[in-house]
């Protein structure tokens, strides 16, 4: 799957404030909400919080990818995030989080929620990309950069 099936523009949140962590995972799933037909947004917050409850989605080094599955849902949405303060996400290096990649699947897909977590892991994986990003000012150039270095 490629990225540009998944995020838009309008799904890039640049330099945004974040407060907490579940002031910004209800801020992202009423954005997902108004773009998913039948979703709630409280659906998305559950999903989200409950997942994040199994564990942090915080890799290390101020990135998370919070993820979950939502019934109803009928397409793969991804929103990407950068924070202008860092907050904690109980990630596993214990730095706090400014650069994010939400990820809601449709219940029923889960090859394609595995391969894609992989794809954006690897994508984050690089410190140049990363660096790009948290030096990017601009949502749409935020789009550009992900779609560009995906290839």
């Amino acid at each position: 799957m490629q990225l540009e099936e998944i995020l838009t523009p309008g799904r890039c949140l640049c330099a945004i404030e974040g407060h907490s962590r579940k002031r910004l995972f209800y801020r992202i799933s009423e954005l997902i909400a108004d773009e998913a037909s039948g979703v709630d947004a409280d659906a998305v917050f559950h999903a989200l919080m409950a997942r994040e409850q199994l564990g942090s989605t915080g890799l290390g080094q101020g990135i998370a990818v919070p993820h979950c599955r939502v019934e109803g849902c009928g397409e793969i949405f991804g929103v990407l995030v950068t924070l202008c303060e860092p907050i904690d996400f109980d990630a596993m290096d214990e730095r706090p989080v400014d650069l994010l990649f939400f990820l809601v699947v449709p219940d029923a897909r889960d090859d394609d929620h595995v391969r894609t977590l992989a794809q954006v892991a690897t994508l984050f994986n690089d410190a140049d990309f990363c660096f790009t990003l948290r030096n990017t000012a601009d949502a749409s150039d935020l789009y550009t950069v992900t779609i560009t270095c995906q290839a």
